[in-house]
């Protein structure tokens, strides 16, 4: 695949570090949104086979995350994460203007692509969402009940059965391996009432990925958003025994190829 070109942008904490993987044609571009504590520079694979099908992806560290700026994921107000995506698709737009634009979002991403959908609610032509963090989500409630939020890091073996998954997780001087921060699990709580409120995308192609076994933000409570989200162009698609990153899991083959033939269907040929 090309190699990623870098981007910085005045994001709404401060420099906001973007990644492109280019593609020399493109029939669509890819905003990819990456989840809590990690970065976008994980999402390469994933990059690759959208590059593969014909887009121009890009994908930001959000503000607190990656090679971005702000204190460690901090987020005080998901609406300024949004705010920062746009800004990333603008960036998109202006060098390859009127293409369709996909908008991938994964588990936190998925809480910010919802968001970005209720927003401008014209802009994308079809929406992702791979474990996404709306509907019912307990664990915010359950840490803001706490008088001190407990020191315990996302576990890798949560997120993938592949082996090596994990021990790159683990590696990863760029993902957060502390506590989450208690702005942050207040932000959360806000914008998952938010987006339960912000009404449903209308026609707005809507493809929702899930492991049948994601133990982070389990399917149930999921669905609850993403029924209320879509207006009614709503594939679904859960994988038995994926835990959740479906992106990164062993069975992720079958997991682009539902996102490859879902696109074929929505986009223009």
């Amino acid at each position: 695949m090309p190699h990623a070109r870098a981007h910085v942008l005045d994001g709404t904490h401060g420099p906001l570090a973007v990644h492109e993987w280019p593609h020399p044609a493109p029939r669509f571009l890819a905003l990819v949104a990456h989840g809590y504590g990690e970065h976008a520079g994980r999402y390469e694979e994933l990059a690759a086979v959208l590059t593969g099908h014909g887009a121009a992806v890009y994908a930001p560290d959000h503000a607190g995350h990656g090679r971005s700026a702000g204190e460690r994921v901090l987020i005080e107000d998901f609406e300024d994460v949004v705010t920062d995506v746009h800004a990333v698709a603008e960036l998109a737009r202006a060098a390859r203007p009127g293409l369709p634009l996909v908008l991938v979002g994964h588990s936190m991403g998925g809480l910010v692509a919802a968001r970005y959908a209720q927003r401008y609610g014209g802009e994308p032509s079809a929406l992702v969402l791979s474990g996404p963090v709306i509907g019912a989500w307990e664990l915010p409630g359950r840490l803001l009940a706490l008088d001190e939020i407990p020191d315990i890091p996302v576990s890798p073996s949560a997120l993938s059965r592949d082996p090596a998954v994990r021990a790159a997780y683990a590696a990863d001087p760029l993902v957060w391996h502390g506590p989450m921060k208690r702005p942050t699990v207040e932000a959360f709580a806000r914008t998952l009432e938010t987006v339960d409120r912000g009404g449903d995308v209308g026609r707005l192609p809507l493809l929702w990925l899930h492991g049948d076994d994601d133990r982070l933000v389990p399917l149930s409570g999921s669905r609850t958003g993403v029924e209320r989200l879509s207006g009614g162009a709503l594939t679904e698609r859960i994988f038995a025994g994926a835990r959740h990153e479906v992106f990164h899991e062993t069975c992720r083959a079958e997991v682009f190829a539902e996102v490859r033939a879902f696109l074929d269907r929505v986009l223009p040929r």
